[in-house]
């Protein structure tokens, strides 16, 4: 087993041998006498420096050696500063950089909401004369109508309606966007929203074969939440379960009591369920999971980003569980108003 070294400042120091040259302190022809001796010192089983050869061999003077292994240590040091120096510069630049570019990201954000609450705010108003005089003129008031205009005057009616709630859904994200999502707290009976929301969907679940119903628990207290955005989030939650499940299918709406300050509302459906790798794209405005599920299923992908946004707004957290082809379930929990004793 070859001796062990001590660590000794010449290891520090590469290419000792060519610095010497370079120095004028050994020759060349005395440089190659010294590697020549390590070599057979090493095959004897002894380990030397260069610097120990050359010495041996009374070629270089010990306070030579220490002379020139402390240049080098000396340059290396500096060199290492330099370096450092370098590297501490360009890691400032590369943070200003990226500040400038959040800053950017910022403004273009600002700018999409605002853009998007302008548009919204202005389709209002043309969309509101709209829904006006198709009213007007379904109801008769401005003369009779045959029955095949009625039935178009009722698929406009429809569609002026979906187009309604997509200019209240932007308006919402747009404020979402810009952190101005306002929650309302007051005392709301979680089981009456939930009922409701079962019962004005009910039409469509029928539509589709699919069986819509609530599981509610009989001892469950009111809750304190904005009573109109958490309907609001059980009607994009329940629309979106009867969307993504095929004909025979169930959607079930459960709100139940856990301990005594917590209410979980899920919803659950028997759907085309989520691939796990896709759970948090769902949640990204205007994300669809693929091309062809906006053509099969229709849909902007705003709903449930504004759902976990106002579920966070509430303090609460979404939490998903899907399996791909079985179904998936979106649940909450929200806080309990305290019974008085």
């Amino acid at each position: 087993m070859a001796e062990q070294q001590h660590l000794s400042p010449e290891m520090l120091v590469p290419r000792m041998g060519e610095y010497l040259v370079q120095k004028g302190l050994v020759s060349t022809e005395n440089l190659q006498k010294a590697l020549d001796h390590q070599q057979e010192e090493m095959a004897k089983g002894t380990s030397i420096l260069l610097g120990q050869a050359l010495i041996d061999l009374k070629l270089l003077e010990r306070s030579q050696l220490d002379q020139a292994v402390t240049e080098q240590i000396l340059q290396l040091r500096s060199a290492l500063q330099a370096a450092n120096r370098t590297l501490e510069r360009r890691v400032e630049e590369r943070t200003a950089e990226l500040q400038k570019a959040l800053e950017r990201v910022s403004e273009l954000s600002q700018l999409k909401a605002n853009f998007i609450s302008n548009i919204s705010h202005e389709l209002r108003t043309p969309l509101t004369h709209i829904k006006g005089y198709v009213e007007l003129l379904i109801t008769e008031s401005l003369g009779s109508i045959t029955e095949e205009q009625r039935h178009a005057l009722q698929i406009s009616q429809q569609s002026t309606g979906k187009l309604e709630n997509l200019i209240e859904d932007l308006i919402m994200v747009s404020l979402a966007s810009r952190g101005e999502l306002s929650i309302k707290q007051e005392n709301v009976d979680i089981r009456r929203l939930a009922n409701l929301a079962v019962k004005s969907l009910g039409g469509k679940a029928t539509e589709r074969s699919v069986n819509l119903h609530a599981v509610i628990d009989e001892d469950v207290p009111l809750i304190q939440a904005d009573s109109q955005k958490i309907a609001w989030v059980l009607g994009q939650l329940i629309d979106n379960a009867i969307k993504f499940t095929p004909s025979n299918g169930s959607v079930v709406v459960s709100v139940r009591r856990e301990g005594e300050n917590l209410v979980i509302i899920s919803v659950t459906d028997t759907g085309i369920g989520i691939p796990s790798n896709q759970i948090e794209d769902i949640f990204e405005p205007f994300h669809q999971l693929d091309g062809s599920t906006t053509r099969r299923y229709g849909g902007t992908g705003l709903g449930l980003s504004l759902v976990r946004q106002i579920v966070e707004a509430h303090g609460s957290m979404l939490e998903v569980q899907s399996v791909e082809g079985r179904g998936s379930t979106f649940k909450f929990p929200l806080l309990a108003i305290p019974e008085s004793k």
